[in-house]
């Protein structure tokens, strides 16, 4: 078996439907369609600002994001910490009801500019057929990077990583469908069809900082994380570009910028995954506020 299997393998039963499943959908649907009411712009504010003072600390958010800084940024100033404990809640906020805001959004995100030093790569490999994969993030939104890329025609598919709540999961997978299709989950019979995909000459896309828990051991921000280099691998079994492209917030809260860094070269799958978390890292740095400071990155981060 070999570590891209492992990391995408399915869980043994399908997770049981639980009353708070049901209960957190139905609030989140509440939420998303009391939002609706409203003009766009001021849906996607609202949300947001629910994400940093109402959301964020009932969810228990804040101390997880404190708890991270802590690992990662310990010099951090306590007024960037506080900081960053309310505005990462909002713009996690602010993506999903990006995402489930359909044409709106998708007709907001289309105005977004890509630019980079990958862009030609991309525009070659779409016009000769060669494959690529793309290696993004949870940071801006990375689903106005799949509008963008469908735009330009990019035959592009997305590879993601189903929700615990499986009544809430249905609901997001059809929003991002409806954004760009095709979209596989993180499972083998996904794999095979996002590989399939691969070989006949489209793109595919990758979330990359993630927690595997069977992944590599490979630094992030200065500590080890578990990390697939299942897209390193991908990339050089079937002669691909490993393209890094991120679709970065800007200050108005509403409009992005898509950047497409230089193709990762071909070595061997650790060091160009460790390439892929050091692009990842850079823009971290630069827009803090915008990356996942909830997700569990860290945990077991010590070898076994």
């Amino acid at each position: 078996m070999t570590r891209s299997d492992r990391v995408t393998r399915p869980l043994a039963e399908p997770p049981r439907i639980r009353w708070k499943h049901w209960l957190e959908d139905r609030l989140t649907a509440a939420l998303l369609g009391l939002g609706s009411l409203l003009p766009y712009d001021a849906r996607i504010a609202m949300i947001g600002w629910l994400g940093a003072h109402v959301i964020g600390p009932v969810a228990g958010f804040r101390q997880r994001i404190a708890a991270n800084l802590a690992l990662v940024a310990p010099d951090m100033p306590e007024a960037d910490v506080r900081r960053l404990r309310r505005t990462v809640p909002g713009n996690l906020a602010r993506a999903l009801a990006e995402t489930f805001s359909g044409d709106a959004f998708i007709a907001r995100a289309a105005q977004s500019h890509i630019a980079g030093a990958g862009l030609s790569a991309l525009d070659h490999a779409r016009d000769t057929r060669q494959p690529v994969v793309l290696a993004t993030a949870h940071l801006g939104n990375y689903d106005a990077g799949r509008v963008v890329l469908r735009q330009r025609g990019y035959d592009v598919a997305a590879f993601y990583m189903p929700m615990r709540n499986p009544v809430f999961n249905k609901r997001y997978v059809a929003a991002m469908a409806h954004i760009a299709s095709p979209i596989y989950p993180r499972t083998r019979s996904g794999l095979a069809a996002l590989v399939k995909h691969l070989r006949a000459g489209g793109m595919i896309g990758f979330v990359t900082d993630h927690y595997m828990a069977h992944g590599t051991l490979i630094d992030f921000m200065g500590q080890p994380a578990r990390t697939s280099t299942a897209p390193a691998e991908l990339a050089l079994k079937h002669g691909a570009l490993l393209v890094p492209l991120y679709a970065i917030r800007q200050a108005d809260g509403l409009s992005f910028r898509i950047e497409v860094e230089a193709p990762i070269p071909h070595t061997d799958p650790l060091t160009m995954t460790r390439a892929l978390n050091a692009s990842l890292e850079a823009q971290i740095r630069a827009h803090m506020d915008q990356w996942m400071w909830t997700h569990k990155r860290w945990k077991r981060n010590q070898p076994r």
